[in-house]
C-alpha cells in the first residue's frame, strides 16, 4: 500500500501529535497507520488488541517486526497502549486488572504488560502505557470515599482494603519495571478516573511505595486533568514534567469522564500545548477518543488541524523554555 506524501507540521513547536488505534478499531491495522500518515500525524498510540498486533496469537515477534516496519516506511513514531477493553477476558472490562484478589488473575495482566514492553523494545517505541485498574468490588464495599480534602493525599485515606489493592499493585508493577529496565522503555502509569491510582497524588503515592523507581513514569490524560484535577489542565502539565512520558490528549468537562472530540469540551488548548511545549517534552501527545471509533476516519482528520491552530497560538519564545 502506497501513502501520499505527508503533509508539513507547521509551526515552531517540538510538539508531535499521533492518534490512538482504540479510535481506530473499525480499521486493519495496516490502514490505520496509512490513514494517520496521510492525514500528517507523526504517531500512533498503539492499543495492543486482538484486532491490532494481538499480543496473545501466534507468531507475536514475526507480527511485530512487519509493524515495525511498515511504521518506519510511514515515519510514524509509536508509543504502545494497554487499555484494551477485553484483550484478555471477553466478559469483563479491563479484566483482570493488577489489583484482583486473585494472584493468578494479576499474573496475566503482569504477563500482558511484560509483553507489551518486549513488544515496545521490538517497535521503537518511546513509551508502554498502564493503569492500575479498579478497586475489586469486594474492596471497594468496604471503602470509605474521600472527602475533597483529604483526595490531595492518598496515605489520610487508606484502609485495610486499600492498603491490600496498593500493595497488589505495587508488587504486580515489580517485575515490569525490571522488563521495562533492562528494555530501556519507560513504564508510563495513567491515573484514570474512577480507578484505584485516579489523580496525579496517587501516582506519586505508588512512586513512594515503589521507591522511586527511573523507569515508572507518568501519562497525563489533558482530559483527566480537566474531569478531577484539583489544577488546571496547564498546571497539571507543568507539575508533571519532570516524570511525563507519554500524554493523551481530548476535550472534556469538569466532572464527567467522557472522551469528546476538540471543541465539544471546555479545555482551553492553546495554554496547554504552550505548557507542554515549555517543559522540553519531545515524545507523542496522543489524541484519545475510543468511543469515537464508528467515525475515527473522520475524527482523526479533523483533530490534527485543531491541535495545529492551537500550537500556532504558541508565543513565540515559549517553546523549548523550561518550567
Amino acid at each position: 500500500m502506497t501513502t501520499t506524501p505527508r503533509p508539513t507540521n507547521p509551526g515552531p513547536h517540538p510538539l508531535r501529535f499521533g492518534y490512538g488505534t482504540n479510535g481506530l478499531a473499525d480499521l486493519r491495522l495496516d490502514d490505520a497507520l496509512a490513514l494517520l500518515a496521510d492525514l500528517g500525524y507523526d504517531g500512533v498510540g498503539l492499543t495492543l488488541d486482538h484486532m491490532h498486533l494481538d499480543p496473545l496469537a501466534p507468531d507475536l515477534a514475526a507480527r511485530t517486526r512487519k509493524v515495525a516496519r511498515r511504521l518506519d516506511t510511514l515515519g510514524l513514531g509509536v508509543t504502545v497502549e494497554t487499555g484494551a477493553r477485553y484483550v484478555l477476558d471477553p466478559r469483563r472490562k479491563h479484566g483482570p486488572s493488577l489489583l484482583d484478589p486473585d494472584p493468578a488473575d494479576r499474573a496475566r495482566r503482569v504477563d500482558l504488560l511484560i509483553r507489551a514492553v518486549r513488544i515496545a523494545a521490538d517497535l521503537g517505541a518511546h513509551a508502554v502505557h498502564c493503569f492500575s485498574g479498579v478497586l475489586p468490588a469486594d474492596m471497594a464495599a468496604t471503602a470509605n470515599p474521600p472527602n475533597t480534602a483529604e483526595a490531595a493525599n492518598p496515605a489520610a485515606t487508606a484502609n485495610p482494603a486499600e492498603d491490600i489493592a496498593w500493595k497488589h499493585l505495587a508488587e504486580a508493577l515489580t517485575p515490569v519495571l525490571d522488563a521495562a529496565t533492562h528494555a530501556g522503555i519507560p513504564l508510563a502509569v495513567e491515573p484514570e478516573p474512577g480507578h484505584l491510582l485516579a489523580t496525579l497524588a496517587d501516582f506519586h503515592h505508588l512512586r513512594r511505595l515503589l521507591g522511586d523507581p527511573p523507569a515508572l513514569g507518568l501519562t497525563l490524560d489533558i482530559g483527566h486533568c480537566q474531569c478531577l484535577e484539583p489544577l488546571p489542565p496547564a498546571d497539571c502539565v507543568r507539575a508533571a514534567a519532570p516524570l511525563l512520558r507519554h500524554v493523551q490528549i481530548e476535550d472534556m468537562r469538569r466532572g464527567h469522564h467522557e472522551h469528546l472530540p476538540f471543541g465539544d469540551g471546555e479545555i482551553d488548548f492553546p495554554p496547554v500545548l504552550e505548557a507542554l511545549a515549555a517543559t522540553g517534552y519531545q515524545a507523542l501527545t496522543v489524541v484519545e477518543l475510543p468511543r469515537h471509533s464508528h467515525a475515527g476516519p473522520h475524527f482523526a482528520a479533523q483533530s490534527l488541524p485543531f491541535l495545529h491552530r492551537a500550537a500556532r497560538a504558541i508565543p513565540d519564545g515559549a517553546e523549548g523554555s523550561t518550567p
